[in-house]
C-alpha cells in the first residue's frame, strides 16, 4: 500500500487559529473581532476554558494556553464591576499570557477591551452560539484537527453503504471500477488519492477526498469529469468510514496464492487500525465492478456476524455425521 508521509498530530503538532477557523467556520459561527493578522499563531492547547476564577483574581492553575470563553456569566460579572476594575481584570488575563478570548451568545467586546487586546497582541473572536454549544462543537473541531492522518494512493467509493478503498498499480482499472459502481447507484468518496483520518476515541478510520479534488475523477480516454454534474449530487460523499480495502493484482502475479474459499481473513493496518483486506485478481474479461460490489455485500454480512465459510463447514460436518450414523 503506497502512502504519503503520515501526519500523526499530537499536542506538539502545530495547529493555528487559521486552521481552527477554517475547519470550524460553519459549525462554530465565529468571526474575528481583533487580531485578524495574528491567525498564524499556534493554538497551544486545543481546548477551551471558562476563566471565572481568573477574573476574580485567582490565577493558580490558570489554563492560559487554552482559548478563554466569555459567556453570559463572565459578561454579567464584568458588568457588575466599575470600568476601572473591569479593565484591570481583563488586563490581568493578558498579563498571565492569555492569548485568545471568544465571546459567546453574540456578545461583542467593548472598545476599551479591544484596545487592550491590540496592545497585548491577542486575538478576540465572537460567536452567536451559546457557551455550552460552542464548548461542545469546538471539541469536535479540535478532535478533527488533532486526529492522526495519512494519505493513500487509491480510490474510495461508498458501496452498499460501506466505505471501500481499492488500490493497485497504475492501469489496473481503479477509476473505471469506481465509475461503474457510481453508474450502479453507489457514490464516490475520493479518486486517485484518499485522505485517511483516525477517530482516536472509537478507533475507526474515515476516508475523504482532498478539498482541491473533491468530486472530480480522471478517466483514461475521457479526461477529468465532475461526478456530481454528470451523475447528480447523490453520487458523491464527503467522508465515509473505511471498512474494506481491496487490492487489485494481476492474476498471473498471484496465481497459486489465491484463497479460493475465503477461509483466511486478511487485514491491513492503517494508523494502528486493522481493516479487512481482500486481494482481487485482475485479468481480461473479469467484471471488477460486480466483484467489488459483491465483496462489499459479503463484508456487510460478516460485520453483521454471518460467517458463510463456517456455516458451509458446519453443514458439511452434519452431513458427514449423518452419513456415518447410517452405516
Amino acid at each position: 500500500m503506497k502512502r504519503l508521509p503520515s501526519s500523526t498530530l499530537s499536542r506538539s503538532a502545530k495547529i493555528t487559529f487559521a486552521d481552527f477557523l477554517k475547519v470550524g467556520a460553519d459549525r462554530l459561527r465565529l468571526s474575528v473581532v481583533v487580531g485578524g493578522d495574528r491567525l498564524s499563531r499556534e493554538v497551544e492547547r486545543p481546548m477551551v476554558n471558562r476563566p471565572g476564577l481568573a477574573l476574580t483574581g485567582f490565577f493558580e492553575h490558570f489554563a492560559w494556553r487554552r482559548m478563554q470563553l466569555f459567556g453570559n456569566a463572565e459578561i454579567a460579572y464584568l458588568r457588575s464591576l466599575s470600568d476601572e476594575d473591569r479593565l484591570a481584570r481583563i488586563r490581568a488575563l493578558f498579563d498571565h499570557k492569555a492569548f485568545c478570548i471568544i465571546y459567546t451568545n453574540g456578545h461583542k467586546p467593548r472598545r476599551d477591551v479591544m484596545r487592550l487586546a491590540e496592545e497585548a497582541g491577542a486575538i478576540v473572536m465572537s460567536s452567536a452560539l451559546k457557551t455550552r454549544e460552542l464548548m461542545h462543537h469546538s471539541a469536535f473541531v479540535m478532535e478533527r484537527l488533532c486526529a492522526p492522518k495519512t494519505s493513500l494512493y487509491g480510490t474510495m467509493v461508498e458501496v452498499c453503504g460501506l466505505g471501500v478503498f481499492f488500490e493497485g498499480d497504475p492501469g489496473m482499472g481503479k477509476s473505471e471500477t469506481a465509475l461503474g459502481l457510481i453508474k450502479r447507484g453507489h457514490a464516490l468518496v475520493a479518486d486517485d488519492l484518499t485522505c485517511i483520518r483516525k477517530d482516536v476515541a472509537n478507533d475507526i478510520l474515515y476516508g475523504s477526498s482532498f478539498e482541491s479534488t473533491a468530486g472530480f475523477m480522471e478517466i483514461r480516454g475521457i479526461g477529468i469529469i465532475h461526478v456530481a454534474s454528470v451523475f447528480g449530487i447523490n453520487a458523491v460523499r464527503g467522508e465515509k468510514q473505511l471498512q474494506l480495502v481491496v487490492t487489485f493484482k494481476r492474476l498471473k502475479d498471484i496465481e497459486g496464492e489465491i484463497d479460493r474459499v475465503g477461509q483466511r481473513r486478511m487485514y491491513t493496518n492503517i494508523l494502528g487500525v486493522d481493516v479487512p483486506h481482500l486481494i482481487m485478481p485482475v485479468s481480461e474479461g473479469r467484471d471488477l465492478v460486480n466483484l467489488v460490489e459483491t465483496a462489499a455485500q459479503q463484508q456487510k454480512l460478516i460485520i453483521a456476524g454471518q460467517d458463510p465459510v463456517g456455516e458451509l463447514s458446519e453443514r458439511l460436518r452434519r452431513r458427514a455425521d449423518g452419513a456415518l450414523s447410517k452405516r
